[in-house]
């Protein structure tokens, strides 16, 4: 079964002006699924929005929407209209503070929570529920593999993504007997512009390794049905990060601790 007959006729992507959003969206659009994009800025929007048109033949919708203010999801079920909904990408969430939690103001912090959980809950419980009804659809929420464990400049990233893995997993469960996937996606450090100017503002060189947009897309995508996990650069039968003591958390909070210090500075 094709993408598009799996997940079609509509996808709803967050954030996908630039990054693994707009990946996302490309891969999705060229298997012929009409898009409703939604990100902060609406040039970029606009701009993808026409060249999907023009070279996969799809219909686009944009509205620019700002995910961490308390009205988004209503805006973004505005925007999706009475459309047939077949799968909703949460892709907004990356951390543009690399700082500790208490260095900066507290209000910027829970706009990363109304976004990355408030925002998120509402907008699965939507199309979630359309999706139930009709039997078939998909929920990916892109995460980072930051899900597994805290560490010092992730304070409240860690959190959020720690929520979505057991919330993705807890509706994996709930859904798959109504013919519903979700995935959640333990992404690496990817080669998105954010993360581009996080380091920028830092001052710091970009780290080796970092994971292709492109090549993201289409591997997480490719593993959409089989939820509700992914883990990036790992096979679905490697262990992973989860198998873990107390002991050995301890330790992977400080291992973790040194490799944000090397990306955010002191």
């Amino acid at each position: 079964m094709s993408l598009a007959e799996r997940y079609g006729p509509w996808a709803v992507i967050s954030g996908a002006s630039e990054g693994t959003g707009r990946a996302f969206a490309r891969r999705i659009a060229a298997d012929g699924i009409h898009c409703v994009l939604i990100a902060r800025r609406q040039g970029p929007l606009d701009e993808l929005a026409d060249e999907l048109r023009q070279e996969y033949g799809v219909e686009c919708v944009t509205a620019a929407i700002d995910l961490s203010a308390p009205d988004a999801s209503e805006r973004v079920k505005a925007a999706a209209g009475d459309r047939e909904v077949g799968l909703y990408v949460s892709n907004a969430g990356a951390d543009p503070e690399g700082s500790r939690f208490l260095d900066i103001e507290v209000d910027r912090w829970v706009d990363q929570v109304n976004r990355g959980i408030v925002n998120l809950m509402r907008c699965c419980h939507h199309f979630g529920g359309q999706m139930r009804e009709r039997k078939r659809g998909g929920l990916l929420l892109a995460g980072s593999g930051a899900c597994y464990g805290g560490s010092s400049f992730m304070a409240t990233y860690s959190g959020l993504k720690a929520f979505g893995l057991n919330f993705a997993e807890s509706l994996w469960a709930e859904l798959r007997p109504h013919g519903v996937d979700v995935l959640y996606a333990a992404l690496g450090t990817t080669d998105t512009p954010a993360f581009r100017a996080l380091a920028e503002s830092k001052g710091l060189p970009l780290p080796a390794g970092l994971a292709d947009p492109q090549e993201v897309a289409k591997v997480v995508l490719s593993r959409l049905a089989d939820g509700p996990l992914a883990n990036w650069g790992l096979e679905d039968d490697d262990a992973g990060y989860l198998p873990m003591s107390a002991a050995a958390r301890r330790a992977r909070v400080l291992a973790i601790g040194e490799a944000t210090r090397r990306i955010f500075g002191e």
